[in-house]
């Protein structure tokens, strides 16, 4: 059951990136609750989901009607223009073959693509920080932190991958003196200049007045060496403005922006994933495999839901140990890390047409393939210049 949140208790969406991770000293951490996660090399918590009953298969339709299924023939005229139509996207190919060329004989052959798509929601929880503004803290007093699968939170569109951070509630924890880049208290020494000086001072301490530099052209000469005119970068001085604080004498300290303080809570980050599983049936044709992956195809079969099954007793039965294959291999994947909140699998039928022709005495093969006839050929006749890569 998720936990709903009320007004005071509700998930801070972050719109900042904090500059370093930065742990809490160790005493902090002990005033917060502990969860069961697996820890990562980097610090962060993985947490297990919670485990969720298994629906019961839905019974599949049966397959013969797709094995009544044609995709449309592609004729000679089909052909010449998906090649004409080939050749003009191209700067280095002449059309004056693709119109010429004899068209000898069209094999025809419809390939299936599988494909599997598991969404996945995955938490995991980090410590980060923040410059303290003298806000309300959210920490242990408020309450116990909720664990972070009953935070609700609003989950995207399916399939579509997105990450988002929140701030977990009543995890906010005050650390005085607690930046990165301390030299006591919160400061640091600007490089470059030759008297001290502090990006952030204590209250009531005064700023070192900044001295300017030595010139980086005359080195203090005031005049460049066998040059009699004066040093135009300095204006004869042989002393610039310092570059690193503007001549101010401090500068504010990026970590805590002057605080001296930071204000540490658990972050929780989700990430939600679409794993993509894909399979394309054997054929006997020379079309490289990875086209046919990427090629659009005509729709046969759609199931999407929760959980999805493999398919059982597909006319071709490599497609039907694809689907075992893959819906395995998400689920040994995902089961421990993260939620699946929505599978989909699809089968599609891919058209592909080799295309033997004649022309200028030699013969050839150029590809057809998929419902939008995109065309792949190896040794056009008619090209104009080397080093072009075909798609």
């Amino acid at each position: 059951m998720d936990r709903d949140l009320s007004e005071e208790d509700s998930v801070v969406d972050l719109s900042f990136e904090a500059e370093s991770p930065l742990a809490p000293p160790a005493e902090l951490l002990e005033r917060l609750p502990s969860y069961d996660c697996l820890f990562q090399g980097d610090g962060r918590q993985i947490f297990f989901p919670p485990l969720e009953a298994l629906g019961t298969p839905h019974e599949q339709r049966g397959w013969s009607s797709f094995l009544e299924h044609r995709v449309p023939v592609v004729t000679e005229e089909v052909a010449r223009e998906a090649l004409l139509s080939f050749v003009n996207s191209k700067c280095c190919y002449g059309s004056a073959a693709a119109g010429n060329l004899v068209i000898q004989e069209l094999k025809q052959q419809s390939v299936c693509r599988y494909r599997l798509e598991t969404f996945s929601e995955s938490r995991i929880s980090e410590w980060t920080f923040q410059p303290f503004t003298h806000h309300s803290v959210d920490g242990p007093r408020g309450g116990t932190s909720p664990r972070l699968w009953d935070i609700k939170v609003q989950v995207p569109p399916m399939f579509q991958e997105d990450t988002r951070k929140f701030q977990v509630p009543h995890s906010s924890l005050v650390k005085e003196g607690a930046c990165s880049r301390s030299l006591g208290w919160n400061s640091n020494q600007v490089s470059g200049c030759s008297l001290p000086h502090f990006f952030g001072r204590p209250a009531g301490a005064e700023a070192v007045v900044c001295p300017q530099v030595r010139c980086p052209s005359c080195s203090g000469a005031k005049r460049r060496a066998k040059q009699p005119r004066r040093c135009q970068m300095c204006s004869g001085s042989g002393r610039r403005r310092c570059s690193t604080c503007s001549g101010r004498g401090n500068k504010t300290c990026a970590t805590c922006k002057g605080e001296k303080k930071l204000l540490h809570f658990v972050q929780l980050v989700i990430m939600w994933k679409n794993s993509l599983f894909e399979f394309v049936s054997e054929h006997q044709l020379n079309c490289p495999g990875e086209l046919l992956a990427k090629a659009k195809g005509e729709n046969l079969f759609k199931d999407e839901n929760t959980m999805v099954y493999p398919l059982v007793n597909f006319p071709l039965r490599e497609i039907s140990l694809a689907s075992q294959r893959g819906i395995a291999q998400h689920s040994a994947a995902l089961t421990s890390r993260a939620r699946v909140l929505q599978q989909r699998q699809t089968i599609e039928l891919i058209p592909l047409t080799e295309v033997h022709y004649w022309y200028q005495g030699k013969t050839n093969v150029y590809y057809i393939y998929g419902t939008d006839h995109r065309v792949y050929v190896a040794d056009y006749p008619e090209r104009y210049c080397c080093g072009c890569t075909i798609l």
